[in-house]
């Protein structure tokens, strides 16, 4: 029998964590669970809030959808999404390491769903589905506003300061063994 290194605590009785990034935004997230390796502690985290992802589309030859990531366009785009779905009694949020909405979301349709291929030359990524939320131009620019079917997990770690800090993806990668050694165990 499989052994967890993981808590045995369900994700009421862990709490929440709040993560800050380098320009201080902060994302509170739930812990899911914990681990301890080496005296080092690490915590599998869920955002509160759903996490958001903003497309532009463009049709010059054929439809492509380019995820939106730099601040400088977030930014500008920013106060008509969020005036988009507020419509829907969503509140955007300009959060650290993801845009997340606090609300209800709206029940999932077959026909809102969009399926994001993910190219990676180093690593066989599963296709991405994600539900529409909204659609809105912004200077002529067509902007779609999507949040992910599966869930967004952060790891992090707590620093030496006792902050939580996310894994660097050096960290994840020698992490991730580990992480889903004790996934799928749990699944069986």
């Amino acid at each position: 029998m499989f052994s967890s290194p993981f808590s045995d605590e369900n994700e009421h009785d862990l709490g929440a964590i709040t993560l800050t990034d380098e320009q201080g935004r902060s994302l509170e997230c739930y812990i899911e669970d914990s681990l301890m390796v080496d005296g080092q502690e690490y915590f599998l985290l869920l955002p509160k809030h759903s996490p958001v992802e903003i497309f532009a589309w463009r049709t010059e030859d054929e439809e492509e959808a380019i995820l939106i990531e730099d601040d400088a366009t977030i930014a500008e785009i920013f106060s008509t999404a969020q005036a988009v779905l507020a419509e829907q009694n969503l509140e955007l949020q300009n959060t650290a390491y993801a845009l997340t909405v606090a609300g209800d979301l709206p029940p999932v349709e077959e026909a809102e769903i969009f399926t994001l291929e993910i190219e990676d030359e180093e690593e066989n990524l599963e296709p991405e589905q994600l539900q529409l939320l909204a659609n809105f131009y912004h200077k002529k620019q067509e902007y779609a506003i999507y949040t992910p079917l599966d869930p967004l997990l952060f790891f992090a770690k707590k620093s030496q300061s006792g902050q939580p800090e996310l894994l660097s993806p050096e960290e994840f990668r020698k992490f991730q063994p580990l992480l889903e050694k004790y996934l799928f165990d749990e699944a069986e």
